[in-house]
């Protein structure tokens, strides 16, 4: 034991009392604001619908404890439990090259978290979503995009790490550097690939053949000034009811999709407007800046990576041993770092959701502000997401403002 298992025990309990304070506040308030809708809502969401919606985020925020304490309790088994050792030493005696090695020591980690992560997925998929009515997977479904999302994370995730390992070992001490900027040529290479090549292993992509709601679209389009290879309905319903739409890929390579459940239950001008918001994200650069801010964060990750190699303590301090070897320094700072970094949370979430209100207000220049309501307050309904959040746990962790603050903008707008 040294200063740093001090610093890095009090950091993991403290994320930990946070997290559940969090979820213990988001419980009661939804709870507390079951038996009435909010104003904003009363006309179009039933009482029924709301205590539905306050139902399943009270058993997701329950759930959500437990993911916690288990997420504590595999941080605490892979440092001071010696899980990192037994797994590097298992491995070390087969006298592979070093590369090999590396690889073969973090596929086994990467491999054995997610056989203990199954049970939590299947009682998410199969018990959570499957009695709010929400899941729509078989379990041989979940089986197959469990085994194909190992077989396609252990090939590109070799093929990154491979690189990663071999610039460590011969790259001099500036290595991180090289690393970094690997990381982001990968990063932007499976972007481009990702729409062609690896979604559709797992979803169906078909040509939109709505003639009403296409011609709506490419209207909104040109007037968007967005060009995409092509509008395509993603067969969602096959895993869960849930509803959205999205673009991916860049340059020459975007393209547009649809859940088919957003269009089977909304109407041409609200999946229109629902359009209109994701294009605006695009076109006022929001994706842009997120990959830049992603990639200063990368770099910084790197950074710090290059500099704990100097500072043995910090891994002897959480009982990692071999922190000589290239790739347990690599799988210590992965999962240590995250800790770390918790409570900066707030900031980005904030960012994220002013992003959301801009993407609202560009919608609401380019379509009706009443038809995003049409199609925010349907969402909100169908997902069952909760219209009265607490303050402090939404601030913390939402992505997108509270329903009631996005009614309100646009309503103003």
């Amino acid at each position: 034991m040294n200063s740093f298992s001090y610093i890095f025990i009090a950091s993991v309990v403290l994320m930990a009392i946070t997290r559940i304070w969090l979820a213990r506040r988001q419980i009661n308030n939804v709870d507390r604001n079951k038996n009435t809708v909010p104003t904003a809502f009363e006309n179009d969401i039933p009482l029924a619908e709301h205590q539905k919606a306050a139902a399943y985020t009270v058993a997701k925020t329950k759930f959500s404890i437990i993911v916690v304490l288990y997420e504590a309790a595999i941080l605490f088994g892979l440092t001071f439990c010696g899980v990192i050792n037994f797994t590097y030493e298992s491995i070390s005696v087969m006298e592979l090259t070093p590369i090999l090695e590396g690889l073969v020591f973090l596929g086994a980690l990467g491999l054995a978290l997610t056989l203990i992560e199954i049970p939590l997925g299947l009682y998410k998929t199969f018990v959570l979503e499957e009695k709010f009515g929400f899941n729509k997977m078989t379990l041989g479904l979940f089986v197959r995009d469990t085994v194909l999302g190992l077989v396609i994370g252990a090939i590109f995730g070799a093929i990154l790490v491979g690189i990663i390992l071999w610039l460590m070992q011969t790259s001099g001490p500036n290595w991180w550097i090289l690393a970094w900027g690997a990381a982001i040529v990968f990063w932007l290479f499976i972007q481009f690939i990702s729409p062609t090549l690896i979604a559709p292993l797992f979803n169906k992509f078909s040509p939109l053949e709505d003639a009403q709601l296409k011609i709506r679209i490419e209207n909104l389009l040109r007037k968007c000034g967005f060009a995409s290879k092509g509008l395509f309905v993603m067969d969602g319903s096959k895993r869960s009811s849930h509803g959205n739409a999205y673009f991916t890929g860049f340059g020459k390579n975007k393209r547009i999709v649809f859940f088919d459940t957003l269009i089977e239950k909304h109407q041409p001008e609200e999946v229109e407007a629902v359009l209109a918001h994701e294009l605006g994200h695009f076109k006022l650069k929001h994706v842009t800046k997120l990959t830049v801010m992603m990639a200063i964060f990368g770099f910084i990750f790197f950074w710090a990576l290059g500099m704990s190699q100097k500072n043995p303590q910090l891994f002897t301090g959480i009982n990692v041993l071999h922190n000589e070897v290239d790739a347990v320094v690599l799988a210590t700072f992965y999962f240590v770092v995250p800790v770390f970094l918790f409570f900066i949370r707030p900031a980005l979430a904030s960012y994220l959701r002013k992003n959301e209100f801009e993407a609202d207000a560009y919608a609401a220049s380019h379509a009706p502000s009443k038809d995003l309501i049409k199609a925010l307050v349907r969402l909100y309904k169908d997902n069952s997401s909760t219209l009265t959040p607490d303050t402090i746990y939404s601030a913390f962790y939402d992505s997108h403002p509270p329903a009631g603050a996005r009614i309100r903008r646009l309503q103003q707008i």
